[in-house]
């Protein structure tokens, strides 16, 4: 294995979408051959600290896909959708990967940025229990204690979903937690669920408890909104629009590669990245998040539709506080990923 650059560094200000700004580890892998000596310099930063969704930017980088489009890509760790959005939009990072409801809401608050295409097109948002509740159904969490976080999207359309399942807000209580705490929280007794992202911390709960998680997707009661995506500047899409469809190329690549050897993706993870899960957890969290991708029905990684971004748009108006919400064109350019935006 190469040698690989190790950065510290903290991205500015906090975002009232977002948590404090994101710091850590910083890498960049040469993979099999490195970049060129002119590739292009290119940071990317995470919604958060790594886990499974994002081993395939680590088995991409491995595997050469960025050094063959001319870029030398450095991976960051993040703390928060809403702090890497404001990352991309101060130039602080080339490009960000954030969960879409935060990316709209920036972008409504003024924010210079847009989507280049989101890849996990079913969202991952979710109630997440142990499976020693017997929660099977919404009916089962009536007098149950459910942690949310004020601010995010899940917790603006937890009163969605209940109504959407026949249940009114009486019938639960929801208690407020940091989203740094639930996971904890949960593990500990002291809810009966959390609202998360199902892949992601579901395999972590198990691997810290020992115990099944079972989770019910907003997804499945009509209340899709689209996941996590790339994120880059309107100067960047304005002055470097072939550096965005090589990026958005070889992540497209990196994905598609990465769904079908999911141990070796999440083995370049393991052997990169900084502070990540375990190997097996990883494994989990990626092969949760490939159905995400919806790929029988888009065909590539990272294609998405008006109607798509339409229907999110209308979800975070409804539910969401989102307020002059606008045409996709206002939040998503697809031109790079073989979508019909621009």
């Amino acid at each position: 294995m190469d040698a690989k650059r190790i950065l510290l560094g903290l991205a500015a200000s906090v975002l009232v979408l977002g948590a404090c700004a994101p710091g850590g580890a910083q890498e960049d892998g040469d993979g099999g051959g490195g970049a060129p000596a002119d590739a292009d310099k290119v940071t990317l930063t995470l919604n958060w600290v790594p886990y499974g969704e994002h081993a395939p930017f680590y088995h991409g980088v491995a595997q050469g896909f960025y050094a063959d489009e001319g870029i030398d890509l450095e991976i960051k760790p993040g703390n928060g959708s809403g702090t890497t959005i404001q990352a991309v939009a101060q130039d602080q990072t080339t490009f960000g990967w954030a969960d879409t409801p935060p990316l709209l809401k920036g972008i409504a608050a003024g924010m210079p940025v847009k989507s280049v295409g989101v890849f996990l097109q079913k969202g991952p948002a979710s109630l997440e229990f142990l499976s020693d509740q017997k929660i099977t159904s919404p009916a089962d969490l009536k007098g149950k204690t459910v942690g949310g976080t004020p601010g995010d999207a899940m917790y603006a359309t937890f009163p969605a979903w209940l109504k959407a399942n026949g249940l009114s807000a009486s019938d639960v209580t929801v208690v407020n937690m940091d989203a740094a705490n639930k996971i904890a929280q949960l593990a500990e007794g002291q809810v009966d669920a959390i609202m998360g992202f199902f892949h992601d911390q579901g395999p972590t709960i198990e691997a810290r408890t020992g115990k099944q998680v079972d989770y019910l997707l907003y997804a499945d009661s009509g209340l899709n909104m689209l996941g996590t995506g790339i994120v880059a500047s309107e100067q960047t899409l304005s002055d470097k629009a072939d550096l965005v469809s090589r990026f958005v190329r070889a992540t497209q690549k990196s994905w598609a590669e990465a769904v079908k050897d999911i141990p070796a993706a999440a083995q370049a993870m393991a052997d990169n990245a900084e502070n990540e899960p375990p190997l097996e957890v990883l494994i989990q969290q990626l092969e949760l998040a490939e159905p995400l991708l919806q790929l029988d029905s888009v065909g590539a990684p990272g294609v998405n539709t008006e109607q798509q971004w339409a229907d999110t748009i209308e979800l975070m108006s409804q539910y969401a506080e989102l307020e002059n919400a606008g045409e996709p064109s206002a939040y998503w350019d697809g031109s790079h990923a073989g979508g019909s935006g621009s």
